[in-house]
């Protein structure tokens, strides 16, 4: 019990004092079969008598509790609704991604604390620059890409490394959502141990931690679970899927209701989620499929065209890859609905930097440049200055992009009609649903309607054949929950897009919340008049200030990470009712980042959504969610009959 004598392994005791043994046997079963769970027993034997000191459930692995709970199934100790409410649906990440080995963290130094936006565990080089990582990835080396926060121009870098840290951001910043996508660990808005700003000097390459400079090429390791950043290399180990694991999944997926698909942008990804067991595609957002190289060049030209025409000719490179990646992605959903989210980019996401375009500017007339290129990027500079907004996620975005510049709604919708209908030739079954994002009125939902409508009967007409399609919308802004049943005239399903309802509906910048929201969730123990650190007895010793109860947490939850159950939820529940209210058979569900996490699947049940839709690793996670808010939904019925 001391720790100071290595133990022998339990058999030992059957070889030197049998009697004990089969007295400890006989006890560890009853035990067992008592409290109907594994046991962590203490004894001690003293001149051959067997003492039991006490008993309580064993502390266990993942991969060990879901062993347990099918073996006492098959044992009848538990019944199937048992064995699911005694795993916790966060522990399943642990089967699916690298982590550390056990115990091994100890012995390294930890240097940073964020918010663990993507589970699992990376080892690798600090690299600061995208293109850097790239270039060692190609040499097999493993890289941790480290960012003051990440821009859809470091894709291919965060593609190229083993784990993703950031010194600024929240659970639904770029980096914590491309991370989950891509099965990458990943921690955002960390801190130093001591609370202090990360510094991270992108120029002389180092990363400044509590004073110590790491520069690049240093090793650390983090766990996109935890938050934690190490110094140094944690061994890790890679998870085993048993067949227990396999006949537990089982299990939830005969038990939930809720239907279960994916958030997937790419082919690969969808490939990736339907070995994890999605339903189909919940969320595939178009943007992301231009920023890849050769792409996002024809995309910047298109929106900085100043006619339609202009902008009708780059609209017309972009449609064969639009249609190459619906063909793809609709081929390997093949039956099974895919949704696709029109165009929603916050502009300034794919134009060129502004503060760049000044910078090289002015070297090139301090330098006596070529006055041709001054006089382009001056041009370009006027185009993007023309372009740019104030507060760009609530500027020309969404339907607003669609309403404003039509021709970009019809080539999408060209390309997934295309697509489907090619697929439909070949033999397969494509399940297209057409989402348009970020309605808040019935005028612009009927709108983007009539259009996709028109384009579909064109494309049907051109190529000799039908295939069936939904048309519906986004729920993300207030306005549209609450004229639910005016939008629903002109949608078939809604889709609740949690992460700007919730942005919208608190006021809080989801790109911005982590530099206050973790200060929301701490309990202050500070004096609300002068600051001091209070007493025990909540009795400033400064001020003489008492405090009749101690300071609560401004928030109970991160609501980017769990729907607000209070605010949010009930927007949700307005849009729900009122929706059905016009359309009986309304398809709903969420795609936003709350998808995959447990407590909102528990709301989304209650509120008798139809699916929920998460990023691929996180599908199965939803798949146990969903059947234990079954069962705990029986169990509050039970308890109430009673």
């Amino acid at each position: 019990m001391a720790g100071v004598r290595d133990p022998l392994p339990i058999t030992e005791l059957q070889k030197t004092l049998p009697n004990a043994y089969a007295k400890l046997s006989k006890i560890a079963e009853k035990l067992e079969k008592h409290y109907k769970d594994m046991q962590d027993i203490e004894f001690t034997i003293e001149k051959g008598n067997l003492y039991l000191l006490q008993t309580r459930v064993g502390k266990r692995t993942a991969k060990a509790a879901v062993k347990m709970a099918v073996d006492m199934v098959n044992e009848k100790l538990i019944t199937k609704e048992e064995a699911i409410m005694r795993i916790d649906p966060s522990e399943i990440n642990q089967l699916l991604h690298p982590v550390f080995k056990r115990g091994a963290e100890k012995n390294f130094k930890l240097i940073a604390r964020g918010l663990g936006a993507s589970p699992g565990a990376a080892v690798g080089k600090i690299v600061f620059d995208p293109a850097r990582a790239v270039e060692l990835s190609l040499k097999n080396e493993k890289i941790i890409l480290v960012r003051k926060e990440t821009s859809p121009d470091d894709i291919h870098g965060m593609e190229a490394a083993t784990g993703i840290l950031t010194a600024k951001g929240g659970a639904t910043s770029h980096a914590a959502v491309v991370a989950r996508h891509r099965g990458k660990p990943c921690v955002v808005g960390a801190k130093s141990v001591s609370n202090k700003e990360m510094v991270i000097d992108e120029i002389r390459k180092r990363l400044v931690v509590d004073g110590n400079v790491l520069e690049e090429g240093t090793f650390i390791s983090i766990n996109g679970e935890t938050g934690e950043v190490y110094l140094g290399e944690i061994p890790t180990e890679s998870p085993a899927i048993t067949n227990e694991f396999g006949t537990f999944m089982k299990w939830c997926d005969s038990i939930r209701r809720l239907g279960v698909r994916t958030n997937a942008d790419t082919p690969e990804d969808a490939e990736k989620a339907r070995k994890f067991g999605a339903e189909g595609i919940g969320l595939c957002r178009t943007e992301h499929m231009f920023f890849q190289e050769g792409r996002i060049e024809i995309m910047q030209k298109m929106i900085m065209a100043s006619n339609t025409s202009e902008r009708e000719k780059y609209l017309a490179q972009l449609l064969p890859f639009q249609k190459e990646d619906f063909y793809e992605i609709l081929r390997i959903m093949d039956g099974l609905p895919v949704t696709i989210r029109l165009l929603d980019p916050p502009l300034h996401e794919f134009l060129p930097k502004r503060e760049e375009l000044i910078r090289e500017i002015t070297e090139l007339k301090h330098t006596g440049g070529d006055s041709k290129i001054v006089k382009e990027k001056e041009e370009i500079l006027n185009r993007v200055e023309e372009l740019y907004e104030f507060n760009p996620m609530l500027g020309l975005r969404g339907c607003r992009l669609g309403i404003v510049y039509p021709e970009i709604t019809r080539m999408q919708v060209r390309a997934i009609f295309e697509a489907a209908c090619q697929l439909y030739i070949d033999g397969a079954n494509p399940v297209p649903e057409i989402m348009v994002p970020l309605i808040g009125s019935e005028e612009e939902m009927k709108h983007q309607r009539f259009l996709i409508e028109e384009v579909a009967k064109e494309v049907f007409r051109e190529k000799k054949c039908k295939v069936k399609f939904k048309i519906g919308t986004m729920i993300e802004i207030p306005r549209a929950a609450l004229a639910a049943d005016k939008i629903a005239k002109y949608a078939e399903f809604f889709s609740f897009g949690t992460n700007d309802l919730t942005q919208m509906t608190y006021g809080y910048s989801r790109d911005d919340a982590g530099k206050f929201i973790q200060v929301y969730m701490t309990t202050s123990t500070k004096c609300r008049y002068c600051g001091t650190e209070l007493t025990k007895e909540l009795k400033c010793p400064h001020c003489g200030r008492e405090y009749e109860e101690k300071p609560e947490n401004i928030l109970k939850i991160d609501p980017f990470q769990t729907i607000d159950s209070n605010g949010v939820a009930e927007l949700m529940r307005i849009a729900v009712e009122k929706g059905r209210s016009t359309r009986k058979d309304l398809k709903i569900g969420i795609c936003g980042e709350h998808g995959g996490d447990p407590e909102s699947i528990e709301i989304c049940e209650k509120l008798g959504l139809d699916y929920v839709s998460c990023s691929p690793f996180r599908v199965p996670i939803a798949r146990v969610s969903a059947a234990r808010a079954v069962v705990k939904k029986k169990l509050k019925k039970v308890e109430f009959d009673k």
